[in-house]
């Protein structure tokens, strides 16, 4: 599904030497299946695939306000974040106000009950492995560039990718998040890279192109239903899909 739209910025795939590598949803992503069923016991009825598509349909307008719009100092990121995907199904969007809140509190009470990411951020995602071993075969380097929580390496190992990886950048350790630029020159300089051969491949435009970008490293954009249409930027289905374009 490779595309980009008429001004999308190119990425000159023949020179690139380091991967940078986003890692919820590009190489892990939620539980969906735990996420059904945690809807349904709270009698509202959803299939994994459902919540899969409405998690890649919320992203632009959750990006924009998060980087863009801005939020208040004391937002719960990740019940903002879960509310932004349960509002785009509609067995959810069609409760009474007041029920829909109290599903989204139960929820984030469950799905992250010690506020750690690597419970509920456990799927690896298809084709995933591959991918990366084909990255890995053809001698590029890659380094993951995470807005995480401090355990965004434990998730690596226990998904058993993180072999394939030079090195695991976590923001919560580095100090900075994307779009901070800071964040991808801690990458740069961890690693030796040089940014205009390296190619950062996340979910979020906001956080993972531009973030990348402003530390002069090439951005790409997962966009697997297609839904950021207006964005200057390579974009690409899937991390198969990027090897692909890589020569892997």
């Amino acid at each position: 599904m490779t595309s980009q739209t008429s001004n999308a910025r190119p990425v000159p795939f023949e020179d690139v030497d380091t991967v940078f590598l986003d890692v919820g949803n590009t190489l892990i992503s939620i539980d969906f299946d735990w996420v059904a069923s945690e809807l349904g016991t709270r009698n509202v009825a959803c299939v994994a695939e459902a919540l899969r598509r409405a998690e890649a349909g919320a992203r632009p307008s959750y990006s924009h306000r998060l980087f863009v719009e801005g939020v208040p100092p004391d937002t719960d990121h990740f019940r903002a974040y879960l509310t932004a995907i349960i509002e785009r199904v509609p067995e959810a969007a069609a409760l009474p106000t007041d029920r829909f809140d109290t599903v989204l509190t139960e929820l984030r009470q469950v799905l992250r009950p010690d506020g750690r990411a690597s419970v509920l951020w456990r799927s690896v995602m298809t084709g995933v492995p591959d991918a990366l071993a084909r990255l890995h075969a053809r001698g590029l380097a890659l380094v993951v560039v995470s807005n995480s929580d401090g355990t965004v390496e434990e998730s690596l190992i226990e998904a058993g990718l993180r072999p394939y990886l030079t090195a695991v950048v976590d923001s919560a350790l580095a100090g900075y998040e994307k779009p901070d630029r800071r964040i991808f020159e801690h990458a740069l300089a961890l690693t030796g890279a040089r940014p205009e051969r390296t190619v950062h491949v996340g979910d979020l435009y906001h956080a993972d192109v531009l973030g990348a970008r402003g530390a002069g490293i090439h951005g790409l954009l997962l966009d697997p239903y297609d839904d950021w249409t207006d964005v200057d930027c390579v974009r690409a289905a899937n991390l198969a899909e990027v090897a692909g374009l890589l020569g892997a």
